[in-house]
């Protein structure tokens, strides 16, 4: 059984953590899409990880970390999580032999993070909230047939011809748009032919692996980065990322058809929370700002990437059930519900009103889902309790099994992993799911 993660929020839900406990028992980890705009925080024995491209169960030996075609890369961001893997002791051989990238993949250059600094400060109001990483207009050249794959480092005529073509237009915009400098192809160049150079022994055919793999039925985990309300056609568009978050994504961004055998697993936390500009239902910073300022402490909600702190609210269901159909999540990872100890109440989202109408679905117009309001139902909190002394969810307070029970009833999904820390001891596992049906 081959497993997919997804993250069914805003991004941020601790994806990380759950890729590191599932990459024990999967061969190949997969990272199918997206760029270091993500970041994936891991605690292993006391010790915090922060990884942007490479895979997280790269912290497991004896694992192949695969950076897939669907990634947007950035050398240098590679190079630096190498060399701190490497200080750290994460490689039990040489770094090529545990991470590959594929050739297909397209390279984030500087020019792409120069457009996407300058346009998010030309924006003012428009902002999107970006991380200025170059991610959006990375893809932008993709689509446009005018992006720089991997493969390409390694052809220095080609690579010279398709930069030309690439700043050709970049100029333009640069000088005439933006009153910045324009880009010089010459140093540019070199730049891409000595990454090439260094890159040479990690590229590799990965959709050629995989398919191997599958033949071999070899289980294979697959990686997504942000969420499902961040996707680019599913998301609350426009305030979104460049790629495809959802679980349809591992297909696209790893080259596999949709034959093989595989589950989703849709990780959310036990609240809500969401990074930068755009609607956000269930958001109580204003209205419950005391509450909101003690989940962000106790949960320490500021992004891994940005440092950003995280806008918080209450646990939606409506936009949960729509994040189980687009990506028909099969199981639920609950994460950070020991965030919610103590509290007086916690409330679940189960509807929205708009227009005085009762809404059970996530609206396709992004202005109507800036009006609506949400409707609730209020249960008990729970009080803090001794982990030590719980072995399993039968262990745990009345209230909180409560609370994942109408969860799980209002979605028809089983949660089939708890989070109660952010250590990797601090998980129970409910069902495996690689395990073949």
């Amino acid at each position: 059984m081959n497993v997919v993660i997804v993250g069914a929020q805003w991004g941020d839900e601790g994806k990380g953590k759950v890729v590191d406990l599932y990459s024990a028992q999967a061969e190949y980890i997969v990272r199918y899409q997206g760029g270091n705009n993500a970041g994936h925080t891991l605690v292993v024995n006391g010790r915090k990880t922060v990884l942007h491209l490479i895979p997280s169960g790269i912290l497991h030996p004896g694992k192949i970390c695969l950076i897939a075609n669907g990634v947007v890369f950035d050398p240098a961001v590679f190079f630096e999580e190498v060399e701190s893997l490497r200080a750290s002791n994460a490689f039990s051989a040489e770094p090529h032999e545990a991470v590959r990238v594929s050739e297909r993949a397209h390279v984030i250059l500087p020019y792409h993070r120069l457009l996407d600094k300058l346009r998010e400060e030309r924006a003012a109001k428009g902002k999107i909230g970006t991380t200025v990483r170059g991610i959006g207009p990375a893809y932008e050249d993709k689509v446009a047939r005018r992006g720089i794959q991997v493969v390409d480092l390694l052809r220095p005529e080609l690579l010279r011809a398709k930069l030309a073509k690439a700043i050709e237009e970049k100029n333009v915009l640069l000088k005439h748009h933006f009153g910045a400098p324009e880009i010089e192809i010459a140093p540019l160049y070199e730049e891409c032919l000595a990454l090439g150079e260094r890159l040479k022994p990690y590229i590799a055919d990965v959709r050629s692996l995989l398919a191997q793999a599958l033949e071999q039925e070899r289980p294979i985990l697959f990686e997504g980065a942000q969420g499902t309300l961040l996707d680019v056609d599913h998301g609350t568009y426009p305030y979104v990322t460049s790629s495809n978050t959802v679980s349809g994504g591992a297909l696209t961004g790893s080259g596999l058809g949709p034959g093989f055998p595989v589950r989703v697993i849709g990780i959310t936390k036990a609240y809500t929370t969401r990074v930068g500009t755009g609607p956000f239902p269930t958001e109580i910073e204003h209205t419950e700002a005391e509450t909101a300022r003690e989940i962000r402490r106790i949960g320490s909600e500021f992004g891994a990437t940005t440092g950003r702190p995280r806008r918080v609210g209450w646990l939606d269901l409506v936009a949960l059930k729509y994040a189980v159909e687009v990506n028909g999540i099969t199981g639920l990872a609950l994460m950070k519900a020991d965030i919610l100890d103590g509290f007086d109440h916690v409330k679940l989202c189960t509807s929205y009103r708009l227009g005085g109408n009762t809404v059970y679905d996530l609206p396709s117009c992004v202005e109507d889902l800036e009006r609506v309001e949400p409707a609730y139902e209020v249960l008990p909190g729970w009080p803090k309790y001794d982990r030590s002394k719980v072995q399993g969810i039968e262990d745990l307070p009345s209230e909180l099994k409560d609370y994942i029970r109408t969860i799980e009833e209002f979605l028809k999904v089983p949660v089939v992993l708890m989070s109660t820390g952010p250590g990797r001891e601090e998980t129970w596992i409910v069902s495996d799911p690689f395990q073949k049906i």
